[in-house]
């Protein structure tokens, strides 16, 4: 197991190693596992790059984003303009449905409500506008609807982990109430908790998803 200075360095390295990511402007501190990051950066795509980039460090147990967005000049755009740019990037992703989120933006956050059917689709129109000009955060109120039955969605859930994470799937529990799916139980590192998570996202029938897995 790692120490926590050994895991503050590798957090470290793994945000210098991204040249999207502004290192120099974030700082990391560690204890018992725990990863806070700190800072200001220039944009919300890099706070948002960041905190993906802690999450891949094997070792970390949980993390902490206190990361504060301040867009330069340049940057700024007014809620109106954000708006409809988020618009027309929904409406350009083949992933989303048409027609089915609401956008709001206040101060350049934004935030996507609505009704989807899958997880892929409420993911993908949070990735659609996570680059944007001028966006400051994003909030996902976007809800999943599935139009099937919750019958059977445990042993998809489970032959569904046997496909995608089968090297945690010896380590992880599954139950099923409808179509919420507990994981539980503990994994090598947050790579296979986000197999795991992502496995049980992608089953038909699934429309919340609650990670209690924790890492080794």
């Amino acid at each position: 197991m790692k120490t926590d200075l050994q895991l503050q360095q590798d957090v470290l390295a793994e945000l210098d190693w991204d040249p999207a990511i502004d290192a120099a402007a974030i700082g990391v501190t560690v204890k018992d596992g725990i990863v806070t990051l700190s800072g200001t950066v220039a944009s919300f795509a890099q706070k948002w790059d960041a905190e993906h980039a802690a999450r891949q460090v094997g070792g970390v147990q949980a993390l902490a984003v206190a990361i504060e967005v301040a867009l330069p000049g340049t940057s700024q755009r007014a809620d109106a303009d954000i708006a409809r740019a988020v618009q027309i990037a929904l409406l350009w992703s083949i992933k989303v449905p048409a027609n089915a989120i609401a956008v709001t933006v206040e101060a350049g956050h934004v935030t996507l409500a609505g009704e989807v059917t899958w997880a892929f689709q409420r993911q993908a129109a949070v990735q659609a506008v996570r680059y944007l000009m001028g966006v400051t955060g994003v909030t996902d109120q976007v809800t999943i609807t599935p139009h099937v039955t919750p019958e059977g969605v445990q042993d998809r859930v489970e032959a569904s982990l046997k496909r995608h994470a089968h090297h945690a799937i010896g380590h992880v529990g599954v139950a099923v109430n409808g179509g919420a799916v507990t994981l539980t139980g503990r994994v090598p590192g947050w790579t296979e908790r986000n197999l795991a998570c992502h496995a049980a996202w992608s089953t038909a029938g699934v429309h919340n998803v609650i990670d209690h897995l924790t890492c080794a």
